[in-house]
């Protein structure tokens, strides 16, 4: 019979005390959701570890800030790696992706279905098609895109996390799902054009 999983407030208390299982718990709960985020975002898998390794420092610290009557520990964790990943991508300028997307033309259509767009790919081919597609979405985008949909943590730990409105998270969700199908369509294209381009394999 499974134990029931101990709260991470519960486990922040202890931590706070100097319990070093109660931090390695908390650290096998949210790192990969946290190195995933990171990630997605810096698009390195060095600068990813780093900033996990960074965030857990942060929550071990004596003037770490973390307030349980203002949100979950889940949405504090990740509005630190946000702050990390923003501070990297400032650094390396490295976010220069996609800013006119939101000024297309097409912005007025209604998306094609994504499952009609993916429908004639490979399984592995879907996915390095979705993370080209996110790593392309400029960072206001991508994170959410990252948080709610891949991670699939709610709306108002997103929000924490971003340090905005909920219906922020909404709006920037939305545009970020468009701007995606608008990618992958135009990955597909191409990949049509070159099928039907295709010399017809000779029996001989």
């Amino acid at each position: 019979m499974s134990q029931k999983q101990e709260p991470d407030d519960e486990l922040w208390l202890r931590l706070r005390t100097g319990d070093e299982q109660a931090f390695l718990t908390l650290y096998r709960r949210r790192q990969g959701a946290l190195h995933r985020f990171a990630l997605h975002m810096s698009g390195s898998a060095g600068v990813a570890e780093d900033i996990t390794q960074e965030v857990f420092l942060a929550l071990l610290r004596e003037e770490c800030a973390y307030d349980p009557e203002r949100g979950t520990l889940s949405g504090y964790l990740f509005g630190i790696a946000r702050k990390l990943v923003l501070r990297h991508l400032e650094r390396t300028r490295s976010d220069v992706t996609l800013e006119n997307g939101e000024h297309s033309g097409g912005a007025g259509k209604a998306p094609t279905s994504a499952v009609d767009l993916l429908a004639d790919l490979t399984q592995r081919e879907k996915i390095q098609a979705l993370r080209r597609a996110v790593a392309a979405l400029p960072s206001r985008y991508r994170e959410v895109v990252v948080l709610c949909d891949l991670e699939e943590v709610d709306y108002a730990v997103a929000a924490a996390a971003i340090g905005c409105p909920i219906g922020t998270v909404r709006s920037r969700l939305h545009r970020a799902r468009a701007l995606l199908l608008e990618k992958l369509n135009h990955e597909r294209q191409p990949r049509a054009a070159v099928n039907a381009l295709r010399p017809i394999r000779s029996w001989i």
